[in-house]
């Protein structure tokens, strides 16, 4: 991963949870949700809350339990405030997953959502989250397939390509879908000391409005806009358009859908 791939600032927060939510996030996060749900915590922790999606669906499935949602990007966690109608039972925290500002044994259950895959050092950031669970405590999270998986962001990825032969924009392959290997997740999750570990595949429909939205979400609601911007500073639109021509050609002109895949994982402290 790249140090700009975790930078969302600037307009992306909103960009994105108006964009990329809809479009990828929500299942996934009442998903998450619900599994968490059947562990009935107490206390809970979130990482990488982002804007918000999970804490939303963690707030409507778990109205007992305290929440402390947390994000390494201030601009993501201020907007997801925004977001949160009921805000006084979450407590927002800036926090880095590597180093969480939190007692030993703080927490009944952890929960992220496509975050692992932004830790610069993940088996650390495991460990972290062991250290922060009670005993028997659940750790839940979910990371996407590889991008062949994921329909409308593999065309994105190859349409930009032939944009930019020279130098690809690679993050969406590099980073959201670069962390795959199921073997290898297990086993460092296993080295951070968890247990009982489960992954399940979990596939389920992006919809769209049209070509342009995934366009869109994907050029200019996630750090992909800056890879463009660095190539061809006036080329943001242009990249944009090129990538709803392709997603039309694939998917047709009017309301399109494709396939989205992920992995869930369980483990226990």
């Amino acid at each position: 991963m790249q140090a700009q791939d975790a930078v969302f600032a600037g307009s992306l927060p909103e960009f994105y949870d108006r964009m990329m939510v809809p479009l990828i996030f929500e299942p996934y996060a009442q998903d998450l949700a619900r599994r968490a749900a059947q562990a009935r915590p107490r206390t809970l922790l979130e990482i990488a809350a982002g804007t918000g999606v999970v804490t939303r669906a963690l707030t409507a499935t778990l109205p007992d339990t305290r929440i402390v949602a947390t994000d390494l990007n201030e601009p993501m966690l201020a907007f997801a405030k925004t977001r949160q109608r009921d805000g006084a039972r979450i407590e927002w925290k800036q926090a880095d997953a590597l180093a969480l500002p939190f007692d030993d044994k703080s927490f009944d259950a952890v929960v992220c959502q496509f975050g692992a895959m932004f830790f610069p050092d993940k088996i650390q950031a495991y460990r972290e989250a062991r250290r922060v669970l009670k005993d028997g405590g659940l750790f839940l999270f979910n990371v996407w397939d590889r991008i062949a998986a994921n329909d409308f962001a593999d065309v994105v990825t190859q349409c930009l390509a032939r944009l930019f032969p020279a130098d690809p924009p690679c993050f969406l392959a590099r980073t959201p879908h670069g962390y795959h290997d199921t073997k290898r997740i297990v086993a460092e999750l296993a080295e951070a000391g968890f247990t009982n570990i489960v992954i399940e595949a979990v596939d389920a429909t992006s919809k769209a409005g049209s070509p342009l939205d995934p366009a869109m979400a994907y050029c200019q609601g996630t750090p992909l806009r800056t890879e463009i911007v660095a190539r061809d500073a006036d080329g943001l639109d242009r990249a944009t358009e090129a990538a709803a021509a392709a997603l039309a050609e694939r998917f047709g002109r009017g309301r399109i859908s494709g396939r989205i895949r992920a992995f869930v994982l369980s483990a226990r402290r």
